[in-house]
């Protein structure tokens, strides 16, 4: 291979592939002239195929990277905040002041939803689980706001991400409080982002409800960890529905959707169970040694990452927010938290797990603090997507600003029959 391209073979002639060389990351060789040749590359599951190109957010899972928009994310966890982060994300800079404050000022303008949207609630039963409500409240935004609907307006797309934004807490709230069967809360703009959505969530019309400033932080840095992973199942499909031109709205409807699987979004609330199922510290060696059989379906949940291969670096940052928030509200001595302790003990010391890089993850940890707070586990990817929905609409908005940009057509491998003739019914 030469630095500029790689050439192949295709019945006897030459093709030439250019190799697109990344500001960071692999060199990649792009395979669109094999088109012409009516010749097409084969990658179930797209582990060697880059779908499009982005200056969004980087992973170097090999050495536990993450940036966005080249700043690491531990930086941003400890420095910044939620807000800052979306800021960072839509538009490429870290805001001035002044930018921030209008920025600031923009999301708190349209935290409130229409009034009507609460009757979409009535429709569900209290018991369903509320990603399915938010899939469809959220896809039913395009009804109400679709004075800034034309993908093709750069004002249409601003407006219409900060708006998704500011409205996810006060929806995702809004399921919370009706599984509950409580007053649906209105957003207070006196608050942040991460204060407001924990009052949402947690107070009452008939009590005054505090602020803790350490749970509010470590809300916010569970935000900002969430907040973009690159071109990953639910970021690739937003960006396959937006290729068609399908409003905001109802793209960031399919990026839940795809979520919701639990091989994605639900990796939290699976880690937790996971832990409620071990049940007890003298359980641990029992299902230390099921999950090194390999003929035992048992898998440990919250450990290994397809993408890293080193230390995942979220679960760093999430790993001191969990110790603080357990010591906040006092549940250190907590029977799952000394549970989880001596596994992440054993996933760093045992050669097994060691030796298959098979480290503790940021679901790992987030699913333990998020309970700590207080949340139930079927909100944990509510709040996911909460956080998720400013890199979806990062990258929605960087997709569709490209000139020319085109519809998504992958293509298959058919292995099925070829041609054959219809058999009428009487001779089958």
């Amino acid at each position: 291979m030469s630095t500029n391209n790689v050439s192949i073979d295709i019945d006897g002639t030459s093709v030439d592939l250019p190799v697109r060389h990344p500001s960071l990351g692999q060199d990649t060789v792009d395979a669109a002239p094999l088109a012409k040749h009516a010749l097409f590359t084969f990658d179930p599951g797209f582990t060697a195929t880059a779908a499009c190109e982005s200056k969004i957010t980087f992973i170097d899972g090999d050495n536990g990277i993450l940036l966005h928009r080249g700043y690491p994310i531990e930086q941003l966890a400890a420095k910044s905040d939620y807000l800052e982060v979306c800021y960072l994300l839509l538009n490429g800079e870290l805001p001035t002041k002044s930018e921030r404050d209008a920025f600031v000022g923009s999301i708190t303008s349209h935290t409130m939803v229409h009034e009507q949207i609460r009757s979409f609630f009535n429709g569900f039963r209290r018991d369903a689980h509320p990603m399915a409500i938010m899939m469809g409240v959220v896809g039913a935004l395009s009804a109400f706001y679709h004075d800034s609907l034309n993908i093709n307006d750069p004002e249409d797309r601003r407006i219409s991400a900060h708006r998704l934004i500011a409205k996810m807490p006060t929806l995702a709230a809004m399921c919370y409080k009706y599984s509950l069967g409580q007053p649906m809360l209105y957003p207070r703009n006196d608050l942040s982002y991460a204060e407001d959505f924990l009052r949402m969530m947690f107070s009452v019309p008939s009590e005054d409800w505090q602020v803790n400033p350490v749970l509010a932080r470590a809300m916010d840095r569970i935000f900002i960890l969430h907040a973009d992973h690159e071109q990953n199942a639910s970021t690739s499909t937003v960006r396959l529905a937006g290729s068609t031109g399908a409003n905001p709205f109802a793209c960031i409807a399919a990026g839940i959707a795809a979520l919701w699987g639990p091989a994605h979004g639900g990796a939290n609330e699976a880690a937790l169970n996971m832990l409620y199922d071990i049940g007890d510290v003298s359980n641990v060696p029992k299902y230390i040694a099921k999950a090194k059989d390999k003929d035992d379906p048992f898998r440990l949940m919250g450990f290994g990452h397809r993408v890293y291969k080193n230390y995942d670096p979220r679960a760093k940052v999430m790993r001191d927010t969990c110790h603080e928030v357990l010591d906040t509200v006092g549940l250190r001595d907590s029977k799952v938290f000394k549970l989880a302790m001596e596994l992440e003990r054993i996933a760093l010391e045992d050669d097994y797990f060691v030796s298959r890089k098979l480290y503790p993850n940021v679901d790992f940890y987030s699913g333990i603090t998020l309970s700590a707070l207080g949340i139930p586990a079927n909100m944990f990817t509510v709040i996911f997507a909460l956080a998720r929905t400013v890199g979806w609409i990062s990258q929605w908005c960087e997709m569709v600003s490209e000139p020319g940009f085109k519809i998504g057509r992958p293509r298959q491998l058919y292995t099925g029959y070829t041609e054959r003739a219809y058999v009428p019914i009487d001779k089958r």
